[in-house]
């Protein structure tokens, strides 16, 4: 990860879950599922759980949010257009097919899926501002 300048790599499948983040000292944090357990190996420090617990992570380290990134560079809307609603609010719940924005790149509006299952516990971008590739938009509570 140090090689590459990654700090931040999620691999989800059906019953599968792991993401693999650089701490601040440059120490490799590794997550799965829902329930973690904090294990030292030397210098680097990796959380390894075995998912289907409901104990919670710890709150400094992580969280059980999921985030909704951004697939491309554009600008950010939270509403279909200036005089409508926005499409989700915090406590807003979500499906996979739930349209949460859009984003609108080279004069094209694309809608944004929540892609999860879930509450929206926090909206991370301002209206109408830009957003970067794999930027966090949304963060999910997962149900």
């Amino acid at each position: 990860m140090k090689k590459n300048s990654i700090s931040e790599f999620e691999l989800e499948r059906q019953d599968f879950k792991i993401k693999l983040k650089r701490g601040m000292n440059g120490g490799t944090q590794i997550v799965q599922g829902e329930e973690s357990q904090m294990v030292a190996y030397g210098q680097p420090q990796y959380v390894v759980s075995a998912g289907g617990g409901s104990a919670p992570a710890p709150a400094s380290t992580f969280s059980t949010d999921v985030e909704i990134k951004s697939p491309m560079i554009g600008t950010f809307y939270r509403a279909p257009s200036p005089e409508a609603g926005h499409y989700v609010e915090i406590g807003t719940e979500v499906n996979p097919d739930t349209v949460v924005c859009i984003i609108e790149a080279m004069k094209v509006m694309n809608e944004i899926k929540a892609e999860a299952k879930g509450v929206i516990t926090q909206i991370c971008v301002e209206n109408a501002k830009p957003v970067e590739f794999g930027q966090p938009m949304f963060k999910i509570r997962p149900t």
